[in-house]
């Protein structure tokens, strides 16, 4: 296999190729065959997501005429039912005797009872297209809010009857964002608000997979001692090629370590068990004019000659090239899975849909490559090495970090943080409330495709700062006594941390492994900096990694 030529020492390395494969395919589970799955991991093989709502646009919900109201409705009718049921097991020994007022506008001074509807955050600093169409366009408009925070905000909950404002100690701490589904407990105040003392949400949605989990409640919030033949998966997001910094070294180190041609014997075994990688998002970074085009230096015939179909003086295709070699080496060792994202040639609007394989070249032709929606879930099938663990499935849902992007602008942090928001979107069971309100999204017309009717076992945001991983379990238990967890994992942008995310598919544990130069820009900054702890969890949010240290890390380059 020909690396991109991008480095000196590939000369050396191209040398040492058939020794490194042979060392590698000494350390498989099986020997190879004929399938370019096997040849890498035989056990681990992507299964038909039944009962998973699809994330793709077709003709038949291909329509922009439909007013974006009709997302809440739907949205409350799915989930209000939910919400009336854990309400009136949390609330049916109050004092007080609550009652349920069927519509918000109903409800009696003094009289304690609780309503259901969806949370409206009134807040000053949030983008209002009603004013940006209203501004004086001669003037530059001003930059936008990183937070939409402010102690100006009020609360409101909605339904089909009208809108009330919530107040009360309780909800000012509460942890609400646009579009959430809750129940709220409370009396009606004098001046028509509605005090709250409580507030109840949808929960976790129930898990298919709940047998297939450990029993100890802690012993997957911290990596433990996985066996060493398990499979595992890789996770990496952002690696923005083409940027004007772009991490060259790091990436090829990256796709040496994935097939099995970077470090010595202990990496080359580490990588054997990677069964897939998945791209979260921006591999490609944002694309900026050239402006040659303005300042007047091109000849006006040189501006009408275009080149395969774009104009060679605006636009280059080397980002994409690029790229495209990268994937290429990794898809002929082991599956890929990318995802566009928010800097990707792909819709602004979420879901945001595959990108064309057409554009990444001989990649498209292997089998082992697939362009996914963002987001997506995946569900992948295992088999334990163990004789007696029987086949595993696990669920994943995936997305490249804009609605966790977004929500995070809504909340003050400290004391919120990006872990603790993913893990309330279980809760809420939404991955994105805030969209259609500041989030773009389709506009649906009968459903709500973000609502997480099924808690997978897997959630994995891209593109954040920094590294972290929980558990989250749910506290109620279902109808069969059993809670639903969720390995919740953020993340970090590669170009920024040079971070790579592996995560066992029969334990869920989580590790990392940095890759870095010293002297050369991009990556290895801050690749790990633990979120504050989020309570009750007594536990750190980012667990130290338990696997011995990779040559790969930048002390020993």
């Amino acid at each position: 296999m020909a690396l991109p030529a991008t480095h000196a020492r590939l000369s050396r390395l191209s040398q040492e190729n058939a020794t490194r494969r042979e060392n590698r395919h000494a350390f498989s589970v099986v020997p190879p065959t004929n399938n370019i799955y096997a040849v890498h991991q035989p056990d681990v093989s992507v299964l038909d997501p039944a009962g998973n709502p699809s994330f793709e646009i077709t003709a038949a919900n291909k329509s922009y005429k439909h007013q974006y109201s009709n997302i809440y409705f739907v949205r409350l009718r799915l989930l209000r039912q939910f919400v009336e049921d854990r309400a009136h097991k949390r609330w049916r020994n109050h004092q007080g005797n609550p009652i349920l007022v069927p519509r918000v506008l109903e409800v009696v001074k003094s009289r304690m009872c609780y309503i259901i509807g969806t949370v409206y955050m009134d807040m000053p600093l949030k983008p209002n297209v009603i004013e940006d169409l209203a501004r004086d366009q001669s003037i530059p408009p001003p930059p936008p809010n990183t937070k939409f925070h402010s102690p100006e905000d009020n609360i409101m909950l909605e339904d089909e009857s009208g809108r009330i404002r919530l107040v009360g100690e309780y909800v000012k701490s509460a942890r609400l964002v646009t579009g959430v589904i809750v129940g709220a407990l409370g009396a009606e105040t004098p001046n028509g608000d509605f005090e709250v003392v409580d507030l109840c949400y949808p929960g976790m949605a129930p898990q298919e997979s709940l047998e297939d989990l450990p029993q100890e409640e802690d012993g997957m919030d911290v990596d433990g001692d996985s066996l060493a033949s398990d499979e595992w998966i890789a996770v990496v997001s952002g690696l923005r090629v083409g940027s004007p910094s772009p991490p060259d070294a790091q990436i090829q180190m990256l796709v040496e370590y994935l097939i099995g041609e970077e470090g010595g014997v202990a990496e080359q075994v580490s990588a054997a068990r990677i069964s897939r990688l998945i791209i979260a998002g921006n591999s490609l970074a944002q694309l900026l004019p050239t402006g040659k085009e303005e300042s007047g230096d091109i000849e006006p015939s040189a501006k009408k000659s275009k080149r395969y179909g774009y104009d060679a003086t605006t636009f280059s295709p080397h980002p994409v090239l690029t790229l495209s070699d990268y994937l290429h080496d990794i898809a002929s060792a082991l599956p890929v899975h990318i995802l566009p994202g928010e800097s990707d040639p792909s819709g602004t609007i979420l879901p945001q849909q595959s990108l064309p394989k057409a554009m990444f070249g001989a990649v498209a032709k292997l089998p082992t490559f697939s362009c996914e929606t963002n987001p997506t879930y995946l569900r992948l099938g295992c088999q334990p090495e163990a004789s007696n663990r029987p086949p595993l499935e696990r669920n994943l849902l995936i997305n490249s970090g804009q609605p966790l992007d977004d929500m995070f602008k809504y909340l003050p942090s400290p004391p919120n943080t990006r872990l603790s928001i993913l893990e309330s979107t279980l809760k809420w069971r939404h991955m994105a409330p805030t969209a259609p309100d500041t989030l773009w999204c389709h506009p649906y017309f009968g459903t709500d495709p973000f609502i997480i009717t099924a808690t997978p076992d897997l959630y994995i945001v891209g593109n954040q700062k920094r590294f972290a991983t929980k558990i989250v379990v749910d506290q109620d238990k279902n109808g069969e006594g059993s809670k639903a967890r969720c390995r919740v994992v953020s993340v970090p942008e590669f170009s920024r941390t040079g971070v790579l995310v592996l995560i066992n598919l029969v334990s869920l544990d989580v590790k990392t492994v940095t890759f870095a130069v010293q002297g050369m820009t991009g990556a290895g900054e801050n690749a790990e900096q633990p979120e504050p702890p989020v309570n009750p969890s007594p536990l750190p949010l980012e667990p130290a990694s338990t696997a011995p240290k990779s040559s790969l890390s930048s002390e020993y380059l």
